[in-house]
């Protein structure tokens, strides 16, 4: 019984290290989070099937631009999405022709049969 006596001090002693220790990471942590740099929102995708005949708004969903933009960040979103979503990098197809699809209409370049698939 003497030496539990004689221990139970040195373990309070511990554990109130130990808490002080784990309270001032815990601040430490909190202002780190505090002053990190605001980030951006993940923007929040399409999220629908596919309509049966493309629309502009939904072109213009897939590809991420507004229906009115040029030509050329119309391609350049193209290239984006494409690289994302090509076959040969694991892929679909599918999705790949819709991505096509896409920017045909949006650049005027329709051929009127819509997608392969």
């Amino acid at each position: 019984m003497k030496i539990f006596l004689q221990a139970t001090p040195l373990i309070m002693g511990m554990a109130v290290a130990a808490t002080a220790y784990a309270g001032r990471y815990g601040i430490q942590a909190w202002q780190a989070f505090k002053a990190r740099p605001p980030t951006a929102r993940m923007r929040k995708f399409y999220e629908g099937g596919f309509q049966s005949v493309m629309t502009r708004r939904e072109a213009a969903l897939i590809l991420g631009v507004r229906e009115s933009t040029a030509a050329d960040k119309v391609k350049e979103a193209h290239r984006r999405v494409m690289v994302a979503n090509h076959p040969d990098a694991g892929g679909s197809h599918y999705l790949a022709s819709k991505i096509n699809e896409a920017k045909d209409i949006l650049l005027g370049k329709t051929k009127g049969g819509g997608s392969a698939f």
